[in-house]
């Protein structure tokens, strides 16, 4: 199948990654866009792995303060480079992540920072509000597991829904700015204040 320039284009556009890999996905894909944009996130995350290992020599700080006053992120995107901390795209990302963490308001960045005794803590908490269901041990202990999992994923950055496009995680949102600006990057700590 012969893939158009004008293909290729809104595929740049849409994905901001190079003409090159976009022309490649779409021969894969045969052409249809969508399924290209799954091609292309399945190599982010192969290149976000080979690169993941990489020192983080540069960065910004981003701020984000919201219509209202109310709300105020400061966020830490690290880079490899000064060339990429200054890419505007780069700035944008940092935005948008400062964005997000205002809307949703995550308490860590990854799993790691969740100590056990606040595991322990909230298993506790199901624990009791489970008791007094009407279930085999089992189910219970599945119900428990559940929770769990959604307190993680609700107070983990990385883990969260990405706010513009809840098809995707903020891990996959940073995965893709990675194949972007072809170094690794990450949001390394953020602080959120609320009146």
């Amino acid at each position: 199948m012969t893939i158009s320039t004008e293909q290729i284009k809104e595929l740049r556009d849409r994905t901001g990654i190079s003409m090159m890999a976009c022309k490649k996905a779409l021969e894969e894909a045969d052409g249809n866009i969508e399924k290209a944009v799954q091609i292309l996130r399945k190599e982010g995350a192969k290149v976000a792995d080979k690169k993941s290992e990489r020192a983080l020599k540069a960065g910004i700080v981003d701020a984000y303060i919201h219509v209202t006053k109310k709300v105020a992120v400061m966020v830490e995107a690290r880079s490899e480079t000064d060339f990429v901390a200054k890419n505007e795209g780069f700035q944008e990302f940092a935005h948008n992540v400062a964005m997000h963490i205002a809307g949703m308001n995550p308490k860590y960045v990854s799993e790691s920072e969740i100590s056990e005794a606040e595991k322990e803590e909230i298993r506790k908490i199901c624990q009791e509000q489970v008791a007094s269901v009407d279930k085999p041990e089992e189910i219970k202990k599945k119900i428990i597991e559940g929770r769990m999992n959604d307190y993680v994923k609700e107070k983990t950055l990385m883990l969260q829904p990405y706010i513009k496009n809840p098809e995707i995680t903020i891990a996959d949102y940073v995965r893709e700015n990675i194949q972007k600006f072809g170094e690794n990057i990450e949001i390394s700590r953020f602080v959120r204040y609320s009146a």
